[in-house]
This record gives structure tokens, sequence and C-alpha cells, in this order.
């Protein structure tokens, strides 16, 4: 957008939707070659040649060929990538939902880093570090001036090494160092709590290997505490998306058994395939079968799903097949739109391609490509409405996005006009305290949405938004 501002969380977790995207277990490569072009391939091993032996310094013939590779898969679509060993790695810690570091989330406050919340049972739960505590420096690299990602990687290490971290705590008024020993850390998808007498939330953050477990043991504590549960929301907003079985089990919870979740469509046969709600089509890699303990009263419990824009991918999934059935009712603003299948093929023991392989659809017949699901009920994203919901970003922005293949796209004249005022508004609010900037925290009592996803269920009056319409699918430039 060229103008560089510090974004507010809710507006930049819109924006980075779609990072994580919705990934097939499926490892096995095609068995069919097609003729290779050998022209063109003699052409490549020409300029391989020539930037080998002409360039004005030496290159690294390995560096040339591994870049080459990932030009060629980057050049396809916004979600194909080849993976290099360090590549790899991010990757699997980011489907597993593990990681080796000291165990909090955090965002960025005035250029610090801020513990958003110590992760329950990690080494810096156990340490004392507190939500609203802000780091100021890493072993003996100041915070200041690094980027979040950065700092991500410095606090990030091997198991059993140590990083010291100088805390300033706010409501102490006092700075002081803590060491924390790296340990692998488990980090929860799942958050979920009775709001009141009657009804409960369950947010998923993400579905990772862990996320269908842990969605049952939260479930189970809710109905412990909660046994005549009249209502419950699931929060997709801001889920980017992840491992397709997760989001397979988890609409299975909620829908008859084997009525279909999710098709999807392709080149190979492996692409062509329909996904139900038969544990078949979800079991998770160790066979187990998570869902089968949960209460038959959640088969038809009165259910809200909440989404964003940044609900992306595998949410998109789970609230596309509750719409279909009739089983939810989707509440918010129109998903982020990726209706794409990635597959992993390995290259090797550390290296691998992650390519599209197939496009999903809605049990309905519907391409979620480039447009996303369209909620029953739209709602704002505070009680004022939603000023900077132009400014979030979506598939169809992405260049060499994949278009839905069901009908022309589509240009929406007004949608520029929009971003130029929110943008404009942007600017005004930037210049606010940041404590006045700053979003309610899903499942808060200040949560907007979530008040009007309980006043749906209770039969009470919902404040529905005036301003946000349907969006089409909009054209393509590459």
């Amino acid at each position: 957008m060229g103008h560089k501002l510090k974004i507010t969380g809710w507006i930049a977790l819109g924006a980075l939707a779609g990072a994580l995207t919705t990934v097939s277990l499926q490892t096995v490569a095609r068995n069919t070659l097609t003729p290779l072009p050998l022209e063109e391939l003699q052409q490549l091993a020409a300029v391989f040649g020539m930037v080998k032996s002409d360039y004005v310094e030496p290159v690294d013939e390995k560096k040339l060929i591994t870049d080459a590779i990932a030009g060629m898969v980057a050049s396809l679509d916004p979600h194909s990538q080849y993976f290099d060993k360090k590549s790899f790695k991010e990757f699997r810690e980011g489907t597993s939902g593990k990681f080796v570091g000291v165990g909090i989330e955090i965002t960025q406050e005035d250029g610090l880093v801020k513990v958003v919340s110590p992760i329950e049972g990690s080494p810096a739960f156990r340490a004392g570090l507190k939500t609203n505590d802000l780091i100021t420096k890493i072993d003996d690299t100041a915070v200041k001036g690094l980027s979040l990602n950065d700092a991500v990687k410095r606090m990030r290490g091997e198991p059993n090494t140590k990083v010291l971290l100088t805390i300033y705590r706010k409501d102490e008024n006092r700075t002081f160092p803590v060491t924390i020993t790296r340990e692998e850390i488990k980090q929860q998808s799942v958050r979920g709590k009775v709001i009141e007498p009657g009804y409960a939330w369950i947010r998923i953050s993400q579905f990772q290997e862990r996320t269908v477990d842990d969605f049952a043991r939260k479930l189970d504590e809710v109905y412990k505490q909660e046994p005549k549960l009249k209502g419950l929301v699931l929060d997709l907003r801001n889920d980017p998306g992840g491992l397709l079985n997760a989001a397979v089990a988890i609409s299975a919870a909620f829908l008859p058994e084997n009525v279909t979740v999710v098709s999807t469509n392709g080149q190979t046969a492996e692409s062509k395939q329909i996904l139900k709600a038969t544990v078949r089509d979800y079991m998770g890699r160790d066979g187990s079968d998570a869902i089968k303990s949960l209460p038959a009263s959640l088969k038809k419990i009165p259910l809200i799903v909440l989404v964003n824009e940044g609900s992306a991918s595998a949410s998109e999934i789970v609230a596309g097949a509750l719409q279909d059935h009739k089983r939810a009712t989707i509440m918010g603003s129109q998903t982020f739109g990726k209706g794409s299948v990635q597959t992993f093929r390995p290259l090797g023991p550390d290296t691998g391609l992650k390519i599209t392989t197939s496009r999903y659809y809605t049990p309905s017949g519907r391409s979620i490509q480039a447009k996303g699901i369209v909620p029953d009920v739209m709602l704002d994203d505070t009680e004022e409405g939603s000023p900077y919901a132009a400014l979030r970003m979506r598939e169809a922005d992405l260049e060499k996005h994949l278009t839905s293949g069901q009908g022309e796209e589509k240009k929406d004249p007004a949608r520029e006009k929009a971003r130029e005022e929110a943008m404009k508004r942007l600017e005004e609010e930037s210049r606010k305290p940041a404590s006045e900037r700053r979003a309610p925290e899903f499942g808060s009592d200040k949560d907007f949405q979530l008040q009007q996803a309980l006043n749906q269920l209770k039969g009470k009056p919902v404040l529905v938004s005036k301003t946000l319409t349907e969006r089409q699918e909009e054209s393509k430039d590459n």
C-alpha cells in the first residue's frame, strides 16, 4: 500500500491470513512422467553456464539451482513453495505446533516485544512472566529496532540452552533480568470457556496436528463445568488454516456421520476426493479418534461460527461445511478466500515441495477460491462499524492468485475508494496512544461480535452490519 504505518494487530492479523495454507498430509509422488521440453531445458543449461562462467564474481552452483527451483515454483501461485533445509524446518514447526523456545505468545508495542500470554506449563510460565510484560533485551541485544521475527528467532534455539531476557513490568515500574532454559513448546491452538450459564465459547486459532485432541479436551472441560449447555460459539476469526484432516475432524464433531465435509479436484487421481464426516477421513497419524468421546448432544446444540477476513483455508472448510448442512449460523464478515489445497512432496530428507494440487469445494459444490464464505449474518468489528475492513489482505489481492474456476472475475470499483477512506482514518488513529488503538481481545466481555453471537443464540436482537455487503471476486492482475 506504500504507507509506512504501524497497523494495529486486528488489521495485521487479517492481512497475514493465508500464510499458513491448508496442507494435505499426502506425500505420494506421481508415477506418470510427461515428455520434457528439450529446447527449453537446453536454454536453461545455457543460461546456467553463462552465469557460471561470465558473471562478475564466482557464484555458488547449488544456490543457482535451488534459486531456479524456488523461482519456478513461486511463479505458480502464492501458496506453492520450495523448501530448503531452513524453511522446511520452520514449515514442520508451523504444522506440528511444536518448537523450541521459551513459550510466550507475543506482539509488538512501541518497538518492544510485549507478552500477550505465557503458554501454560512453559519455561516462561514457570519463570513468572506475565501478560503485558515488555521484553527490552534478549541476551545482550536491545529489542528496540528488531523486527518481531528477529526477536522470535533470538528467543528460539536448541533444547536446554539458556536465554537472558530483560523484562520491564509496567504495573510494578521495575526492570529485572530472567534467565530461561529453552525447551520444546507445544502450542495450544484451542482456547475456550463458559461465558455465562448455559453458553460457551471455543476458539481455534490454527489447525495443527494437536488441534483435534486439544479441541476434545477443551470441550470436555466445558461440559464438566456446564453439563446443560444451551449454545456454543465456535470462533474461527483470524484462523489462517493448517491441516486438512483437522478441519474435517472439527466439522465431523458437529455433523451427522458420513455426510460430505469437503471435496477436492485437480489434475491427479489422488487430488480428486470427497472427504466425509467419518473417522476414515480424519483419523490422526496415530490412528486415534479424539472426537469419538465427545457428548452426543454436540451434534444438535445450537451453534454459531464467527469468521472474518482473517479466516482462511481450513477454517473456511469448516464454516462452509457447517453452513451448507445448515448446522450452524455463520456470523461476521466475508472470509479470506483461500480455497486451494497444497500437498507436500518430499525431495530428500530435509527438502521438499509444497505445491497446489487442487481446489476445494463445499458440500454444495461452491468454490471458495478468491471469494470466501459469505456469512449468514454480517457483523461489524465493533458497535461503531468496521472502518478498516477494506485494508485487510485477502486471497484475491495476492499476486498470481488462483481463480475460482467458477465464472469470470469482476472488478469492484468501490473497493479502492473504501481503501483510501480507511487509510486516511488509520493515519489519524495512528497518532493516538497505543492503548486507545487496541482492539478488544477475542473472548472478552468487550468482544462486540461475540456478544452478537450470544444474542443470536438467545433469540435476542442482533446489531447487523449496515455497511458490509457480499464482495465479488475481483479481476486478476498478473
